[in-house]
């Protein structure tokens, strides 16, 4: 399944300038969460992680491959070492 997301969500974030770093299916108590970090040559901001949202939601929406309700949580690849 995340192969299979992985497939279909780069090539679209890639034209506008988006790397996908990481995708991750977990549950945490009741909810899922499908977590894809993101990567950019520049800084990852706010308006970044909407354009990927928007992407992103509208490819799940059409391929259909996560059967429960899931939380979508974008989030930028930390720099530097913490």
């Amino acid at each position: 399944m995340l192969e299979r997301i992985r497939e279909e969500i780069e090539k679209p974030l890639s034209e506008v300038g988006i790397i996908v770093d990481e995708i991750k299916y977990e549950k945490e108590g009741s909810n899922y969460f499908l977590r894809i970090v993101i990567d950019k040559e520049v800084v990852v901001d706010l308006d970044t992680c909407v354009e990927a949202t928007n992407i992103i939601n509208d490819i799940l929406d059409k391929i259909d491959v996560i059967e429960d309700t899931y939380i979508l949580d974008i989030s930028s690849k930390e720099k530097g070492g913490r």
